[in-house]
């Protein structure tokens, strides 16, 4: 029988019995766990400072006090390892001609699997080949990676050795119970089920959700926040504190406002007309046309505002209409029924608005003031011309 179990029979407890049936860390799939270290420091500052490395002297590191699990093959189990105090590595004398890449390790010999004839666990020192382009050595099995070390060509104790701030990258991992968050330093690997959560090494929390880690803020459908600005959306409708302080929107490529507009602009340089239909033109002034250029919204609907001071005469309408396009075409023409106006032979400000439906969400569309007055012989003369668009939601 395959099922294996720990402190149920009286006799019989093999060493591998004790390795499969263990409390496990973080998984990889139901039997085997992530090989890694278990996190903490002593003033809680750091992630993870279980055998951290840091040069003694010219060929000789320093590797610290730390507590790790080495998966072995998923017949195997797991191995525990403890180191209660730190421990001195040494480095063989650099190639007289190339570079080599060394690899520290956890290195776990078991004469059941190996033929070794030991037993027993070793930070050891795997050597690389001196290169022009050295490259470290694979990691036999049963073997945890710590660091790889840069050691350069003619490196010794009496030649400078290694120079550490610059030779030492850190390859190790965290570890975590089951079920705990899971801090994440240097490599990001898969997640074992979908539910998992982590802690990445920019403060962002991510959730796997079967296929890729996402935010977790994703996850839920609550608001990404600003400090994860450089993430792509999850699906389309999600939202995302932008980095300008604005609310933004996943559109399914890009990130956009959330609420468009509102969208203004307005002249205050006196213009008049004579014209007895809509013009977008006016005289004795540069600012004509004038318009304003919007998106519409996912509701499909704005609300305009728009107004003037005018003058014609107490007996003589001046209106101002707007025309509405969308590229060439046009969709609504000015109309008197729609427009802002007055007779009065002095200045007085008048305004209206209304709500335009039915736009194309994501389209853009332009609304242009026009002008006319009732009669001919009359000079209407316009100033302080406005136009806002707001978006309904």
């Amino acid at each position: 029988m395959n099922l294996r179990s720990s402190w149920v029979a009286e006799t019989g407890q093999t060493r591998e019995d004790t390795r499969l049936t263990q409390t496990p860390t973080t998984m990889v799939n139901p039997v085997q766990v992530r090989s890694g270290i278990t996190p903490g420091s002593y003033d809680g500052k750091y992630r993870l400072a279980g055998f951290w490395m840091t040069g003694a002297s010219t060929m000789t590191a320093t590797v610290s006090e730390g507590r790790a699990v080495i998966q072995g093959d998923i017949s195997q189990g797991v191995y525990p390892v403890t180191l209660p105090a730190s421990e001195p590595v040494t480095f063989a004398t650099g190639d007289a001609q190339f570079g080599r890449v060394d690899l520290v390790t956890l290195r776990i010999y078991d004469n059941l699997y190996d033929g070794s004839n030991r037993n027993e666990a070793k930070i050891e020192v795997i050597q690389g080949v001196p290169s022009a382009s050295p490259v470290a050595a694979a990691a036999p099995p049963r073997c945890l990676p710590l660091y790889e070390v840069l050691v350069p060509a003619g490196a010794s104790a009496g030649n400078g050795g290694i120079p550490w701030n610059t030779s030492l990258r850190d390859l190790r991992t965290p570890v975590v119970a089951v079920g705990g968050i899971l801090p994440v330093e240097n490599a990001v690997l898969p997640g074992a089920y979908p539910g998992q959560y982590q802690d990445t090494a920019n403060n962002q929390f991510q959730r796997w959700d079967g296929g890729k880690w996402v935010a977790y803020p994703e996850a839920v459908g609550g608001v990404v926040p600003s400090s994860a600005s450089t993430a792509l959306g999850s699906y389309v409708g999600q939202y995302r504190d932008g980095t300008n302080g604005e609310l933004q929107r996943w559109n399914g490529t890009a990130w956009a406002p959330a609420f468009r507009g509102g969208y203004y602009n307005d002249f205050s340089d006196a213009g008049t007309t004579k014209s007895t239909t809509y013009t977008p033109n006016l005289t004795d002034t540069v600012k004509t046309p004038f318009s304003v250029t919007f998106t519409a919204p996912a509701s499909k609907a704005v609300l305009v505002h728009f107004g003037t001071r005018l003058r014609s005469n107490t007996s003589t309408y001046a209106y101002m209409a707007l025309r509405l396009t969308q590229g060439t075409t046009v969709v609504q023409e000015p109309s008197d029924d729609y427009a802002a106006i007055a007779a009065s032979d002095t200045l007085v400000s008048v305004s209206t608005h209304r709500r335009l439906s039915g736009l194309t969400p994501g389209a853009a569309y332009t609304l242009t003031a026009y002008y006319r007055v009732n009669a001919a012989t009359v000079t209407a003369e316009f100033d302080n011309c406005f136009i806002r668009v707001d978006a309904q939601y």
